[in-house]
């Protein structure tokens, strides 16, 4: 597949989550190459007239900037308890929409949105499906600096082989939007992802892992079928609708 052909597909998959929205909902923006495409979407239907009074909440200062660029109105986070539908990608989705999060660093911000979410959707093309986590990528854990070392200690205990996440194009470790670090564990076996979560929060000095589980309520995921860009719907029981 052509760097092209992988980011229409990405495109599509976000565009077909953007089409739920409607007139009057809150919407949670999120992060990364698939969800991203979602913000023009909703600028363009805003633009129309075929959308009205919705407000964006960002998941990180990658979907901020995008959507005052757009025009999107954006609300905070602490002026609401509840979210109408979330879209955002994911590194890996598994049997029963589990999912490993964090590659660019937000999983913090995207969980606390996602949690807040009647309708969490998941964005992805069919590369990121897997039979199980942890088959591809390693689990992102955002750690305070002051605790890096005893947290290290901690995840090599439960199994999970840490490395501290160092920055692409510049000298040092990748900083999250709240000023943390990511510590990126590879565990060769995740059987019960509800428990190494529950784990990894337990931990003192971590805030937020890349683990969501229980929270992804449908999945639009783009394929191509015989050439041609295709986007099917798994809800969380596993079948297509």
């Amino acid at each position: 597949m052509t760097a092209t052909s992988a980011d229409e597909l990405k495109r599509l998959a976000a565009e077909a989550a953007a089409r739920r929205v409607v007139s009057g909902m809150l919407v949670g923006l999120g992060t990364g190459s698939t969800a991203i495409h979602a913000v023009p979407c909703l600028a363009e239907r805003l633009k129309s007239g075929e959308l009205r009074d919705i407000r964006g909440i960002p998941t990180s200062y990658q979907s901020l900037m995008l959507a005052r660029q757009l025009g999107i109105p954006l609300i905070d986070l602490d002026e609401v308890d509840r979210i109408d539908i979330a879209i955002d990608g994911a590194d890996e989705v598994a049997p029963g929409l589990t999912l490993i999060k964090g590659a660019g660093a937000a999983q913090t911000r995207e969980k606390i949105i996602a949690e807040l979410a009647d309708d969490f959707s998941v964005v992805v093309d069919e590369s990121k499906l897997v039979d199980r986590l942890g088959s591809k990528m390693p689990v992102p854990v955002e750690v305070l600096p002051f605790a890096v070392g005893p947290v290290t200690r901690a995840i090599e205990r439960l199994g999970g082989p840490p490395t501290l996440r160092m920055g692409v194009k510049k000298a040092g470790p990748v900083v999250t939007d709240q000023g943390n670090l990511v510590i990126d564990a590879r565990f060769a076996e995740i059987p019960e992802p509800a428990r190494l979560e529950r784990e990894l929060k337990m931990i003192p000095g971590t805030l937020e892992n890349g683990l969501f589980v229980g929270l992804a309520r449908r999945a639009f995921v783009a394929s191509l079928v015989e050439g041609m860009p295709t986007v099917r719907e798994l809800l969380r029981a596993g079948k297509a609708s």
